[in-house]
């Protein structure tokens, strides 16, 4: 029988996750999705150092935000419990021993300044890199130099030591990766990599394949960061005797700088004035505070849609997909090699397209969410007329404000080049004198105003691209925007006539 797919997702909790590695957990959860499996969040604290308060709930609240659904996680448990790695401390020594008693790894008791010792006199010796490895172990204070009795010694009056993989000298390791094809690594680049900390902590490659193998994965979907370390863990795999359960990897790609020179970083959006995090960020020790996409006002759904796309393609001109469409269309196979170039441009627009396809009662809720700060009051329904006039020009929700303030706020100031340029006094004219004639229509809707407006301009002899313009800054104080009679529909008769008064007054020296 195949095995059910299980795919993990195992951040840190070292600060805000990365817009990587949200793409990660997209990946995974679409992949789990579409083959009928199940996702997991892991944390993977080992490393209490770096340990930062709030990075753990940054990470459940994006995710949620994002709409990846968990299954098993710190959260909503399961049947590997727990999912703390921190939590799990006690049961990863008792495998590193099993590495040490089937001679598959040491005890090395060197101290900091052996080990600097050691990787000056490589230096010296013109080793490029230097490391601890099947030569370089010979010479230093470990299991393997050591006789048994002072090993024996050593460990029982609590000698600090930590538990290296002893890495074979001459080996090619191989593995197949969905994205990248085989992968082999001679063994003599690989060095013996600590497995057991000094404080009893185990390290990341040490703890990831045991709770992977424990948690029963069978796909590991992560960052081309990690693909350096492939070959060792493919070793532990070996020595544990778990090969036939081995996971399946793909390394993604990474996410480059929008000019394509080097991974994308927290640094690069501040200069370029983009968030690289999902949510706000306020760092607990300095106070530090980074922006994210949710405050910036980009939908979840739209944000998740631009994600998808950094890195897969579904092999169609189709861009514009639901979760659900991208779980039907996603595969592992549709992911590139190489490094994706970050385009905000295209995260905008894919924000645009979103919020234009809402139902205009849902898009109200924005403006009328920022009126009261205004102190203005506004029904649903003229809310909705408004919105649904101006979603066609709004990237993020609060531009509606924005934009559409002139709904309710008489401009006091006007484009000053179009005035200079588009207002006269045969202008000013004719509007003084649709001004008036407004209050003669039976019905004031859009129609009506247009038809009484072209009338008018016929009487005077002009044309309505000679005039409209003029007529735009009068009533908004902007020199562009969506259909104008509608807008005076919305704002009113009494209003279209009052703001037509203020311009013909503060306007006259152009009419002269």
């Amino acid at each position: 029988m195949e095995r059910e797919v299980r795919v993990r997702f195992a951040p840190s909790p070292t600060g805000p996750l990365h817009i990587g590695g949200v793409r990660t957990a997209l990946y995974n959860y679409l992949f789990a999705k579409k083959m009928g499996g199940k996702m997991l969040l892991r944390i993977e604290d080992t490393d209490q150092t770096r340990f930062v308060p709030g990075a753990e709930q940054y990470i459940f609240d994006s995710l949620a935000w994002c709409g990846i659904t968990l299954d098993e996680s710190p959260v909503h448990g399961g049947p590997h419990a727990p999912y703390r790695q921190s939590e799990r401390k006690p049961m990863y020594m008792d495998y590193a021993l099993q590495l040490v008693n089937a001679g598959h790894a040491y005890y090395a008791f060197d101290t900091a300044e052996e080990l600097e010792e050691m990787r000056e006199r490589l230096k010296a010796a013109k080793v490029a890199t230097p490391q601890y490895n099947a030569i370089t172990r010979a010479t230093m204070k470990n299991s393997l130099t050591l006789p048994e009795d002072e090993v024996k010694r050593r460990l029982e009056s609590g000698d600090p030591y930590v538990i290296r993989l002893k890495v074979p000298r001459k080996e090619e390791v191989r593995l197949k990766d969905m994205i990248r094809g085989w992968v082999m690594v001679h063994s003599s680049a690989i060095d013996d990599k600590v497995l057991m900390k000094s404080d009893g902590m185990p390290t990341y490659h040490l703890a990831n394949i045991v709770d992977d193998h424990l948690m029963e994965i069978t796909h590991v979907i992560r960052g081309e960061e990690w693909l350096p370390s492939a070959p060792l863990h493919v070793l532990l795999y070996r020595y544990f005797g778990w090969e036939d359960t081995m996971p399946e990897f793909a390394h993604l790609p990474l996410l480059l700088k929008p000019d394509g020179n080097g991974k994308l970083s927290k640094r690069d959006g501040d200069k370029l004035g983009f968030p690289v995090f999902p949510l706000n960020w306020v760092d607990p020790v300095t106070g530090e505070k980074s922006s994210g996409y949710r405050e910036a006002g980009y939908l979840p759904d739209g944000f998740v849609n631009f994600l998808a796309f950094l890195g897969w393609n579904p092999g169609t001109q189709q861009e514009i997909f639901s979760m659900e469409e991208l779980i039907e269309a996603f595969s592992i196979e549709r992911i590139g090699k190489s490094g994706t170039r970050f385009d905000i441009q295209k995260a905008r627009w894919y924000n645009e397209q979103y919020l234009r396809a809402k139902p205009d009662a849902e898009l109200a809720q924005y403006l009328l969410a920022a009126l009261p700060e205004q102190g203005i009051d506004c029904s649903p329904e003229r809310a909705e007329k408004i919105v649904g006039l101006m979603k066609e020009r709004v990237t993020f929700p609060q531009d509606f404000w924005k934009e559409a303030s002139y709904f309710f706020v008489a401009p006091t100031q006007y484009n000053e080049q179009v005035a200079a340029k588009k207002w006269s006094a045969a202008a000013a004219g004719a509007f003084e004198q649709f001004r008036n004639e407004l209050a003669s229509l039976p019905a004031f809707n859009a129609d009506a105003v247009k038809a009484l407006l072209l009338q008018i301009l016929e009487r005077n002899g002009l044309k309505i691209g000679q005039v409209m313009q003029a007529l735009r800054i009068a009533l908004t104080g902007v020199e562009a925007g969506p259909d104008l009679m509608a807008i005076i529909e919305i704002i009113g008769r009494e209003e279209t006539e009052s703001r037509i008064d203020a311009a013909l007054t503060k306007l006259a020296q152009y009419a002269a």
